[in-house]
């Protein structure tokens, strides 16, 4: 897959609440997430197990209610970005929360190698 290819099959599953899937289709193994903010377990996550760790626990703590997914902007030949603008409730707590960011992903050998979320 090229750049496009994958920029598009991301926002495709992310629309379709396919993300998890996307992982194994479009991840390095080594894959390295970097969140804009320490929220308790640190900035940054390396490895496909620790990326699919982290959407293991939003899936397990959030609940959705809105998301809007940007189509890919596309920046040369190795990296796009998307706008995430999404709303969710905490099971827990109930508690409600908006969020919008910019996620930057970095492609490699035809691989997602880094993520990174400004927001």
């Amino acid at each position: 897959m090229d750049l496009k290819d994958i920029a598009n099959a991301l926002v495709a599953g992310c629309r379709d609440g396919r993300e998890v899937e996307n992982l194994d289709k479009l991840y390095a193994s080594d894959a390295v997430s970097v969140e804009g903010a320490d929220h308790g377990n640190g900035r940054e996550t390396k490895g496909l197990d620790g990326i699919k760790g982290k959407h293991a626990w939003w899936d397990s703590a959030m609940e959705v209610t809105r998301q809007e997914v940007s189509d890919p902007m596309i920046h040369g030949d190795d990296r796009f970005a998307v706008i995430f603008d999404v709303a969710a409730r905490e099971k827990e707590s109930g508690t409600e929360m908006a969020m919008k960011e910019v996620a930057i992903y970095h492609v490699s050998g035809g691989k997602i190698v880094r993520e990174e979320f400004f927001g």
